[in-house]
């Protein structure tokens, strides 16, 4: 029998899934007919490939870009992710050339350098599948330049092969051009496949241009030429299939990860239903609900060994696992919560003082014991008002974000609901480099809902409107009712995921494995997840 909230929810799935649906096509299908006829994969196919038969493909970015440049940039012409192969978690980036021949945009370096700071921060190897053109000229503007323009592409690549020695394996599929071939030319394995390969500093046609010698791409920067004459590549590989099932190999002759950190359990199936999170979860965002059931959908047997449970009720803290890996669990309460006689009740999902240093406490204890954490966040923020401030919550608030900041197990983030204000950032905003973000189609991120920007901007002349006997005119209704619409536009969870500020939108029947894939990839490195290389990797 079908709910409010499950009908709800369901057609959020519904219109989240149509939309990846209609990304994961890239160029479209005559896109994908011509790579096929070229003798090549598509970059997704390539990706099935590599990954082990069964296992997850955790796709970072999917949704970039998707509502910019009239829709002609799908994932801005890369695919970025986190998946098994050879028996090892690794991350792959492969460009799409069914997607203006893989050229990159803006959004483009955005997602490359996600992932590799993913590789870098999880200490997991990186799989680059090159076929690219190169910068999409007329945005070079936003692709070029900058601190986070393409360059940093290459300073990362340095970074992992100098210092860090995380494993970088490209495989040129296509082409590869300009200052883009710097990119495999950083890595530690390069792999051409013959007669579709083409890396160099610049095509046949700018040599002719620029030195009046005419060649032909393949004895230019083929496959041949760089791994029989320049020395630039190490393999040459049939097709792509054969080049897929090397990169496998290289993979499976890597030393193995550091062993776990952690005390892992056999994986138990939740207490209830992934499925039930769709009855649980309120169809409208203002509604309580209690968390507990929620927990009872993701953690395996639905245990939580919770801290301090009968304290500071309006934050939920403890220990579970989810297939087997253990986490710190750090949420909010979004029930009413009745307090001893004389006192009154609190609000769920608003962080007081005394949440605040429950938590604090709670991390810095899980990461003495090298507990990974795991933030749900449904949070409206930090309570105002003069019992708040005259009872130090602003102190109890920094104690709070400097022990989430400061703590070097992984962080993985899930967002159910509200990420709201400060509130946001304490529960492990993007700002504070969590491993992973993730976030249900219901998950609203912004300073504040839309009803609340009402009363910020209008307040004032509402209130004066009313002392006079007044009410407002259709001038200021319109004005109220397109601040409510920026509002709630900014606030879906496809605007951000469209602009990078999650890894991606989960389904809940998803959500558990997704979870796990996280948690593994991220207990790959055992030393501090504090930024991607600023720390030494043991502290």
């Amino acid at each position: 029998m079908s709910t409010e909230n499950r009908s709800h929810f369901e057609q959020l799935n519904a219109e989240i899934t149509s939309l990846e649906a209609r990304i994961r096509l890239g160029g479209g299908e005559d896109k994908i007919e011509r790579q096929h006829a070229q003798g090549k994969l598509t970059a997704r196919e390539r990706i099935e490939r590599l990954l082990d038969s069964g296992t997850r493909f955790q796709e970072i970015g999917l949704l970039v870009a998707y509502d910019l440049y009239d829709g002609q940039a799908p994932g801005a012409g890369v695919v970025t992710g986190v998946g098994t192969c050879s028996g090892r978690e690794v991350v792959v980036v492969a460009n799409d050339a069914t997607v203006k021949a893989g050229s990159w945009w803006p959004e483009t370096i955005k997602k490359i350098l996600r992932a590799q700071e993913l590789a870098m921060r999880c200490g997991v190897p990186i799989v680059y599948l090159v076929d690219s053109s190169g910068v999409n000229l007329p945005y070079q503007g936003g692709v070029f330049p900058g601190q986070y323009g393409a360059a940093r592409i290459f300073y990362y690549n340095s970074i992992m092969r100098r210092y860090l020695h995380i494993p970088q394996i490209a495989a040129v599929m296509g082409q590869c051009i300009a200052g883009g071939a710097y990119l495999p030319a950083l890595s530690d394995v390069i792999l051409m496949v013959e007669n579709s390969s083409f890396m160099g500093l610049g095509g046949p046609n700018l040599v002719k241009g620029a030195t009046g010698q005419t060649v032909d791409g393949e004895t230019l920067g083929g496959a041949r030429t760089h791994t029989e004459i320049s020395g630039v590549a190490h393999y040459r590989l049939a097709d792509d299939s054969t080049c897929i099932e090397k990169i496998r190999e290289i993979v499976s002759e890597l030393p193995p990860p550091p062993p776990l950190g952690v005390t892992v359990a056999a994986p138990r199936p939740p207490s209830r239903p992934e499925s039930d999170v769709l009855d649980i979860l309120p169809a409208d965002h203002r509604q309580p609900y209690d968390m507990h059931n929620i927990l009872a959908c993701l953690l395996d047997d639905g245990h939580l060994d919770e801290f301090q449970a009968d304290f500071a009720k309006e934050m939920i803290t403890g220990h579970g696992r989810i297939n087997g890996l253990p986490i710190g669990v750090i949420t909010n309460q979004r029930t009413l919560i009745k307090r001893p006689p004389g006192q009154p009740p609190r609000f769920g999902g608003i962080v007081y003082t005394e949440s605040a240093e429950k938590v604090a406490y709670f991390i810095e204890t899980c990461n003495r014991h090298s507990t990974p954490l795991l933030f749900l966040q449904d949070v409206s923020g930090f309570m105002v008002g003069t019992d708040a401030e005259h009872s130090g919550i602003i102190r109890a608030g920094a104690h709070f974000v400097e022990a989430m900041a400061t703590a070097h197990v992984p962080k993985i983030v899930l967002t159910l609901n509200h990420a709201s204000g400060a509130g946001y950032y304490a529960m492990a905003g993007q700002g504070f480099d969590p491993d992973f973000l993730f976030t249900w189609p219901t998950g609203r991120m912004g300073v504040m809902e839309g009803e609340s920007a009402v009363v910020a901007a209008f307040g004032t002349q509402l209130a004066r409107l009313k002392k006079e006997g007044k009410e407002p005119d259709d001038k200021m209704r319109a004005a109220m009712d397109a601040t409510r619409a920026d509002y709630e536009h900014q606030l879906d969870a496809k605007f951000a995921a469209a602009r990078g500020y999650v890894d991606a939108i989960l389904l809940p029947g998803e959500t558990r494995d997704a979870l796990a894939l996280a948690l593994r990839t991220s207990l790959n490195n055992p030393g501090p997840h504090v930024g991607q290389f600023v720390l030494p990797r043991s502290l």
